[in-house]
């Protein structure tokens, strides 16, 4: 069901995605915070703010956009991309222990604790020591920018997150506004 509702979202809101299935590791960020990095990125010709988030590694299917992924499901060695799953249950932090996600939403404000980052199709680094024996990635990504529109995430939008309430920059999406 969140698969199904990820994907007609995607589908009707941004055309010019390029998605795939893709089939091997990925990190999945959908539980984790970041913090700012004090760097800036570029996505599709808009400028943001960079974030990190620590996400674990997983293997299976995984939904990508391959349009901010060069056109490729593989990464280079060493790294991993941080993509979208179906899983419900995986390892998060700060233990790392597989436990059961648990979905919610927020409207964001200026407040670090109310903001939101997307990690969604771009590059990690894999950390080179498992902790609590999970291979873990530092994902980078914008912060404040729709992962279905690569525009700013204005302050009142609806987020959805896996992330615990109280995350620094909670990885997530934004949901269409209610009429």
């Amino acid at each position: 069901m969140k698969l199904l509702f990820l994907l007609l979202f995607i589908i009707t809101n941004a055309s010019a995605m390029e998605l795939a299935v893709c089939n091997g590791e990925f990190a999945l960020c959908a539980a984790s915070s970041a913090t700012a990095t004090g760097k800036k990125m570029n996505v599709n010709g808009k400028t943001f703010d960079q974030g990190v988030a620590v996400c674990p590694v997983l293997t299976g299917k995984s939904v990508a956009d391959l349009s901010l992924m060069k056109g490729s499901c593989n990464a280079p060695a060493g790294k991993v991309w941080s993509l979208f799953s179906t899983a419900t249950s995986f390892p998060q932090g700060p233990s790392w222990n597989t436990v059961t996600a648990v979905p919610r939403t927020f409207v964001t404000s200026a407040k670090p604790t109310e903001k939101m980052s997307n990690m969604w199709s771009f590059l990690c680094d894999k950390r080179p020591v498992k902790v609590n024996g999970v291979q873990l990635a530092d994902c980078y990504g914008p912060l404040s920018e729709s992962p279905w529109t690569s525009t700013e995430v204005p302050t009142g939008t609806r987020v959805v997150t896996d992330a615990p309430q109280g995350s620094t920059y909670s990885v997530g999406g934004n949901l269409p506004k209610e009429k």
